[in-house]
């Protein structure tokens, strides 16, 4: 019973060292459909903030984060609430958080630990990155594009990602959260710290958090 507890608290907290060590996926929390502001005053309240609090972000707010961003929104078909071009799906998100490297795998609904290392400050190259609770890092993955030529890959990777940024925007807004979407970072250096292969991409990287008080 002790042990059971325990490991509910670790949840709730957002304690991930322990589930990086052993390197097994997290289930998350079924997302909160009936949360948040409506659609018309999260576009009102919509904006970039570079300013955030240290204070970790809890399971719950997680699991809407990244429903929100790139979540299967209809079983039947495991579409997704952004769109992409050809149906691709071919960016993944993955998560900087000071526990370690993430990765979000949307059919499961939960995390894979991917590094156990703190790679925030890789991510961009405004301070702020290095500091606060979550970077939201966006790679495309170029061999699940088909046959698209190399421009289209870069076209519409960057406009997919476009989609999945501005939902996170969106949830943010609605929930009261901070974010800034940036393309200041030196990619080579982050790809080479998250062992990406040859035919990953970094697009973008997202910071999200609480706003400094």
């Amino acid at each position: 019973m002790f042990k059971r507890i325990f490991l509910v608290a670790v949840l709730l907290s957002f304690a991930l060292p322990l589930f990086a060590d052993e390197l097994k996926p997290i289930k998350l929390p079924p997302p909160q459909l009936d949360s948040g502001k409506k659609l018309m005053q999260a576009l009102k309240d919509r904006k970039s903030e570079r300013s955030f609090s240290q204070k970790k972000l809890n399971m719950n707010v997680l699991s809407n984060l990244l429903w929100a961003a790139d979540g299967i929104n209809r079983q039947e078909s495991g579409h997704r609430t952004a769109p992409s071009a050809v149906n691709w799906q071919e960016v993944a998100i993955y998560l900087a958080t000071s526990y370690g490297l993430f990765l979000y795998e949307p059919k499961e609904h939960a995390i894979k630990p991917v590094l156990n290392q703190d790679i925030r400050a890789l991510t961009g190259k405004q301070a702020f990155a290095a500091e606060a609770p979550l970077d939201l890092i966006y790679v495309a993955d170029f061999s699940k594009m088909g046959g698209g030529s190399a421009e289209e890959k870069n076209l519409y990777s960057a406009a997919d990602t476009g989609f999945i940024s501005q939902n996170v925007y969106l949830y943010c807004a609605s929930e009261g959260l901070a974010t800034v979407v940036r393309g200041s970072i030196d990619k080579d250096v982050l790809a080479k710290a998250m062992k990406l292969s040859s035919y990953q991409r970094i697009i973008l990287a997202q910071t999200v958090g609480y706003p400094q008080q």
